[in-house]
């Protein structure tokens, strides 16, 4: 069992607690943001008005190509890859260890309510509520008792409340609230009807409602996001509402009113849905009171989904511009997502940053701000910001970071530089047409890949042949923080 105490930490930190909002996208490309990218044909008006009252990074970064990595570095402040590659599955456990601390338990302990709405995508134990005597891998209705709770959702690891559907294309299809599921599902899905409006559906069979409509899915938990804000007014304790979004991930299936409020086709449009989801909790918050005290960060779990080719030719938007890569991929496009912090009083308003920051740091920086020192088992990867956002410390604390999706290939990052330990830093290989058009060369079939990103951020330069003492640093570099058990700091670990 992991321990999960915390001791009050030794530097000074705020007195007042203010609430937490983490608006979280699924597969949303850094050139989608209109912020990002001037030539973005998506309107994002309430994420670039977020932009222009925070801090928008441009060097910011998830920890993994691809979903549940992602989420779990996050809120634990450990880079998934000490652990796992994989996504949860449909029906799959959860991927905490037993005891860890996450994000929101750590909150809890310092008197916040923490709530989870929206996807959540890191497991569930499922087995404990299946019906006796039937088949371990059959997926039917039939198989679970819905009137049980299940364990290893949300409110065991950390949250007081939890609504949503777990993951829009996996079943169960139908809502789940904290640990069961009010309406039990009446049918097992196993062909979904019709077409979506870009791409595939990409939905797993299993058990869901017959009244189950996907694009209700968004507009419902836009509804319980606003409310919980709305019910905390008057409160005397703190909020930590982690509202990860379901979209703009396939199915891509905007609402009526959404069709074509973008020029990037439905998923472009799916896009504009998702910013105006964000803009409602914002001024959610704002109407209620709670805008000049509380942090809110928007930032996506990976890079886009490979339907980016095919919008980019049809529609001239690269929703992953200005990098090379997308979801699933170690080179920039896959990991190198939107990142903004509004913090009032701390981070300074309207302000561009360039330092390297990556999602896992969200745990040390918060932990700092309530003013409490880690445990050494916990978040051993994450780097605290609140020094320099507050202008304390002049110099980022951070200048490394591992990137990684596939269990086989990494890369390192340190300072400009970017090592690629591996032939490609692609899952699927882009088309010759992407290639052309981005001025992107052939590979060079040499073993590694080393950029420049500060001179090269496209990453169509390899510079491994002329730089082998360079490779060798950094390779020593990874294999240290990979077998070391951390990456940040350990001076304020208790």
């Amino acid at each position: 069992m992991m321990s999960s105490a915390l001791v009050l930490s030794s530097h000074a930190a705020p007195v007042a607690k203010p609430n937490i909002l983490i608006l979280y996208a699924d597969d949303m490309g850094y050139g989608d943001l209109g912020a990002n990218n001037p030539a973005s044909k998506i309107p994002t008006p309430h994420l670039d008005r977020l932009a222009g009252e925070g801090m928008r990074f441009t060097d910011g970064h998830s920890s993994s190509g691809i979903c549940t990595p992602s989420r779990y570095a996050m809120l634990t402040g450990r880079h998934h890859w000490r652990d796992f590659h994989d996504i949860a599955q449909a029906f799959g456990g959860t991927v905490f260890k037993p005891g860890q601390l996450t994000m929101p338990a750590m909150l809890r302990q310092q008197g916040y309510e923490t709530a989870c709405i929206g996807k959540w995508h890191l497991g569930m134990d499922w087995e404990a509520i299946r019906k006796p005597g039937t088949p371990k891998n059959s997926i039917e209705f039939s198989d679970f008792d819905w009137t049980k709770k299940f364990p290893g959702g949300p409110i065991d690891h950390g949250f007081d409340y939890y609504f949503g559907d777990n993951v829009i294309n996996f079943p169960p299809y139908a809502w789940i609230e904290n640990d069961r599921l009010p309406i039990a599902p009446d049918i097992t899905l196993k062909k979904t009807p019709g077409s979506t409006k870009e791409g595939q559906w990409e939905c797993r069979p299993g058990p869901g409602r017959s009244d189950w409509d996907f694009y209700k899915v968004l507009p419902t938990l836009t509804e319980k996001g606003v409310a919980y804000i709305q019910s905390r007014k008057g409160k005397d304790r703190p909020f930590f509402l982690y509202f990860p979004l379901p979209s703009p991930h396939a199915p891509i299936v905007p609402t009526a009113e959404f069709d074509g409020k973008s020029k990037a086709g439905a998923y472009g449009d799916y896009v504009v849905q998702t910013d105006d989801s964000c803009g409602k909790l914002l001024t959610a918050l704002r109407e209620s009171g709670f805008d000049a005290n509380t942090i809110v960060v928007f930032s996506s779990d990976n890079g886009p989904e490979n339907y980016a080719y095919a919008r980019d030719e049809k529609f001239d938007h690269w929703s992953a511009a200005p990098f090379r890569g997308l979801k699933r991929d170690i080179y920039e496009g896959g990991h190198h997502v939107p990142f903004i912090i509004k913090w009032p009083g701390v981070a300074k308003a309207g302000t561009v940053s360039e330092a390297l920051i990556s999602q896992v740091d969200l745990m040390a920086t918060f932990a700092a701000q309530a003013g409490v020192a880690l445990p050494a088992n916990a978040a051993e990867d994450s780097y605290n910001f609140l020094p320099w956002l507050t202008g304390e410390e002049k110099k980022s604390p951070r200048s490394t970071m591992i990137h990684n999706t596939n269990p086989k290939d990494y890369a390192i990052r340190d300072g400009d530089w970017l090592l690629i330990d591996a032939k490609t830093g692609a899952a699927r290989v882009a088309g010759a047409a992407w290639n052309k058009k981005h001025q992107q060369p052939a590979d060079d079939g040499q073993a590694v890949e080393l950029y420049n990103l500060k001179e090269d951020i496209g990453q169509r330069h390899n510079l491994a042949e002329k730089n082998p003492d360079k490779i060798i640093q950094m390779q020593d570099l990874m294999k240290k923080i990979r077998t070391q058990g951390h990456s940040a700091p350990r001076l304020d670990k208790k």
